[in-house]
């Protein structure tokens, strides 16, 4: 059914005025698209948290499923319209309105466009749109920079030496010596560490579990942090003040 309207559609494109296209596409959708009258229940809201919803079935770290949020949350706060009723030159106007009042680079204004045209592509899918405004937004053009290296001396002179606390420190080696993301650093547990064979356990994207090994000077620096320690919390790397709570990213 919504091949044959996208073909009508097509075909009187030539013949009618924009606003008599819209018309057309809103007399045909009303009259001839499946449970329409179930679909027209939906609220924008709605229709966001089954998006949501069908993202963390996919897997989705709550992290990514907050970004969507956050995303199509302020896009549908921009506009009364219903989603089947939005156009892609709205959408062309929202992403260039934002980037101006914002003032932000085309790489953050082209992962807004990413997550907005995800959710709307999975509402096409899912068969509540005819088709998503966003297919004829094409991907922002970003310049590539050639980012200068960090050389080990210039790690140690800028990290190491203005690290004040020795937790800091601990931190700075281990991240430098195992390669490890934030995100596993800051869950790891004071159990996780092995000092006999250096080495940790940590669980990545995915709830993925490795092995990494740390050098000398981080075993050196994470037993004398841990020494110190005067809490019984059984996280690796914790506040500097009462209650002494695990860190976050």
């Amino acid at each position: 059914m919504e091949e044959k309207i996208v073909k009508v559609l097509n075909e009187m494109s030539a013949y009618l005025t924009i606003a008599q296209m819209k018309k057309l596409q809103e007399v045909i959708l009303r009259t001839f698209s499946e449970n329409e009258l179930e679909k027209q229940q939906i609220s924008n809201e709605e229709f966001l948290e089954m998006f949501l919803d069908a993202k963390r079935v996919e897997g989705c770290s709550e992290r990514t499923i907050q970004y969507y949020k956050v995303t199509a949350e302020h896009m549908l706060s921009q506009t009364e319209k219903e989603i089947r009723k939005i156009t892609t030159d709205e959408m062309r106007s929202y992403l260039a309105d934002y980037q101006k009042r914002n003032n932000c680079s085309n790489v953050t204004i082209d992962n807004i466009r990413r997550n907005i045209s995800s959710f709307f592509t999975w509402l096409e899918e899912e068969d509540y749109i005819l088709k998503s405004p966003m297919r004829r937004i094409h991907k922002i053009k970003t310049k590539t920079v050639v980012k200068s290296v960090i050389t080990d001396e210039g790690i140690c002179v800028q990290l190491r030496d203005h690290c004040t606390q020795i937790r800091d420190l601990a931190m700075i080696d281990l991240l430098y010596s195992t390669g490890i993301r934030v995100g596993e650093l800051v869950n790891l547990n004071i159990g996780d560490i092995n000092f006999e064979e250096r080495e940790c356990v940590v669980y990545g994207k995915g709830d993925k579990e490795r092995r990494v090994y740390f050098d000398a000077k981080a075993k050196d620096h994470l037993k004398e942090y841990i020494e110190k320690r005067k809490d019984n919390n059984e996280a690796l790397f914790v506040t500097l003040d009462a209650p002494h709570d695990r860190l976050k990213i």
